[in-house]
């Protein structure tokens, strides 16, 4: 992890410390690598219940509810199968947030219509999730570290904003 990576988790489980809350992942393309960053801050246990490696559509199915006919109609690789991934997660986990992650790190795999590098992050709760998509072809090794890294830098401006929002209604 790199230098901005540590200084991003430090950040998020600032955050989860403070507000009490917990957060799970869900991942394909990235195979862990989202949930090895989150738990790599000291202290992790208090707010990281864990994550869920999708890498096949029948565990994204089964594990994380995810609709067996949206894959069948729009793949994997879209964004609509990354929100059911994070709303799945949050369930499954019993957690207030989750990370989601779906793609092609490649280098195989791709298509015309959904090219290698394509990858869909998701980021949110049952209620609420916002997702980024990543559309260049860097090789697998930095497809995987871009999106691990967008996941985290999602993770934190969420929780930010939730943060900020749960205070204004507090006061």
């Amino acid at each position: 992890m790199d230098f901005e990576g540590k200084i991003i988790s430090r950040d998020v489980s600032q955050l989860l410390w403070e507000m009490e809350k917990t957060v799970s992942t869900a991942e394909s393309c990235t195979g862990g690598r989202i949930a090895e960053t989150i738990m790599g801050v000291p202290g992790a246990s208090k707010y990281f219940k864990g994550g869920i490696i999708c890498y096949v559509n029948e565990v994204k199915e089964n594990l994380l509810g995810v609709s067996h006919e949206l894959l069948e109609e729009k793949t994997a690789v879209c964004e609509e199968v990354a929100i059911e991934m994070v709303k799945g997660a949050c369930q499954t986990l019993n957690t207030d947030y989750a990370v989601a992650a779906t793609g092609l790190a490649g280098p195989g795999g791709g298509s015309k219509e959904i090219p290698v590098g394509t990858i869909w992050l998701a980021v949110g709760n049952a209620e609420k999730t916002v997702t980024t998509k990543i559309v260049e072809d860097h090789g697998r090794d930095i497809n995987i570290a871009i999106a691990t890294n967008t996941a985290m830098q999602m993770l934190r401006d969420f929780l930010t904003q939730e943060n900020k929002e749960e205070e204004a209604a507090e006061s």
